[in-house]
């Protein structure tokens, strides 16, 4: 059964930075695409970034393009989200999610962590 365990979420101010990680188990890590997603409320889940099995290639949503940077290892079974010039829009849930291909559609990803909450004060 496959896990997925976010962390590093918090508290904090605009333009400041963060660390999203993402721990997986119980199937071969570089098997797989991962992806991570947010959810604010009141909204519906949206695509953020998103990386393949190798981690050669990435893919991100415009409003973070520039400012987020995704990337993995597979020895440690691991992939990362760094944030930077946050702003209070980045406020919301973040999830990481994995799938068999680089996708930013929510249906490509089959399995899901439960999400670390990301807040960007002004």
């Amino acid at each position: 059964q496959v896990r997925l365990v976010e962390s590093g979420g918090g508290l904090v101010q605009a333009g400041g930075s963060l660390r999203l990680s993402c721990a997986a188990s119980g199937r071969t890590f570089s098997s797989y695409a991962m992806g991570w997603f947010r959810q604010a409320p009141g909204k519906e889940r949206e695509f953020v970034a998103a990386i393949n099995r190798s981690g050669d290639s990435s893919y991100y949503a415009d409003s973070v393009k520039g400012r987020f940077t995704i990337s993995r290892d597979n020895n440690k079974s691991t992939v990362y989200l760094q944030m930077n010039s946050l702003k209070p829009e980045d406020t919301a849930v973040y999830y990481c999610a994995q799938g068999m291909f680089r996708s930013t559609n929510i249906r490509s990803y089959s399995s899901w962590g439960q999400g670390t909450q990301v807040t960007v004060s002004s």
